[in-house]
């Protein structure tokens, strides 16, 4: 360690140096902890986003005492560093295992203040999705307060985003069953847009399998006066058949009834998507609901014997 003494920053950067100074965390004295740390703390930003350098800071967190924690949480959280660390291929990782070894709320609040203020950035982004997610996993539900909320207030931009629609599943996930009251009331407020979205409709089929009486009854709801249209669209056709699926035999009836009701019915009946609905409709009518949607088909049968999506109803 003497003879790099002065360049260990420049040696953490480099494969073979990270590893020798990550063997001296495991091995070496606290002297010679204190004296790579000394040399570290003013370049923890540019080494937790540089390729080799992120594992050594990794290290140093496993080891770091309480005083030399607390520095290593000021530099990275000033100036909104800690979110522009968390967007880095590198830096992700090295955030993940800073808040894995966070030990007081002191120390968990400034990280969350300091990732607070880029939370969707986070969640929509590849890398700090992964930060997002293991705040998620790792802190109290009174710490991902600050999560939740954003969340629930920009559930349709965050559900429509490719990785968004994940986290916003992890967040109904691991919220408490208040957090997870608010945040669920909210995507299905806005059931109707994220259904016809190519990740949206993720979110909303996966609130619907939470078999919630009031979330299915308040998906509908949102839906109601749509579903002839939704039918018709290739994502949110599977959440018209989850509703159906999942609804009251009331509920059944009125998504049925606004279906065989419909001008479209023709079309519905030949259509790509929406011949899967009425084939789910079907399935789970029963008693004079199932013979009303029967009726409602019989004059288009011999249309729908041309027709190659039609077939499949008929073979139902």
């Amino acid at each position: 360690l003497e003879e790099i003494e002065g360049r260990i920053y420049e040696t953490a950067k480099d494969q073979h140096g990270c590893r020798f100074l990550q063997k001296k965390f495991s091995e070496g004295s606290l002297e010679e902890i204190d004296k790579i740390f000394a040399e570290v703390i003013d370049h923890l930003v540019d080494l937790m986003t540089d390729p080799f350098g992120n594992y050594l800071v990794q290290k140093l967190l496993e080891v770091s005492n309480d005083t030399q924690r607390r520095e290593i949480l000021r530099v990275v959280t000033r100036n909104g560093e800690l979110v522009n660390i968390s967007l880095n291929m590198h830096g992700t990782r090295a955030v993940q295992k800073l808040i894995e070894t966070l030990k007081s709320p002191e120390q968990v609040s400034m990280v969350t203040s300091s990732l607070m203020q880029g939370v969707v950035t986070l969640i929509k982004d590849s890398n700090g999705n992964h930060v997002v997610q293991k705040c998620l996993q790792k802190l109290s539900n009174e710490d991902i307060q600050f999560i939740i909320d954003a969340a629930a207030r920009h559930c349709v931009d965050i559900g429509t985003h490719r990785h968004g629609c994940c986290v916003l599943q992890r967040c109904i996930d691991f919220a408490s069953g208040t957090q997870c009251h608010f945040l669920v009331s909210e995507i299905a407020a806005n059931a109707l847009i994220l259904s016809q979205d190519q990740y949206g409709n993720y979110v909303v089929q996966y609130i619907l399998d939470l078999e919630q009486s009031w979330i299915t009854l308040d998906v509908i709801y949102r839906l109601e006066g749509n579903f002839a249209l939704l039918a018709m669209q290739k994502f949110s056709s599977n959440v018209v058949e989850k509703c159906l699926k999942q609804s009251s035999e009331d509920s059944r009836a009125l998504i049925i009834r606004e279906i065989i009701t419909s001008s479209l019915l023709s079309q519905l009946l030949q259509d790509p998507f929406a011949n899967y609905v009425i084939q789910c409709a079907l399935s789970v009518a029963k008693g004079s609901l199932h013979t009303a949607l029967v009726d409602a088909i019989r004059p288009h049968v011999p249309v729908l014997r041309s027709s190659p999506f039609g077939k499949r109803i008929l073979s139902r």
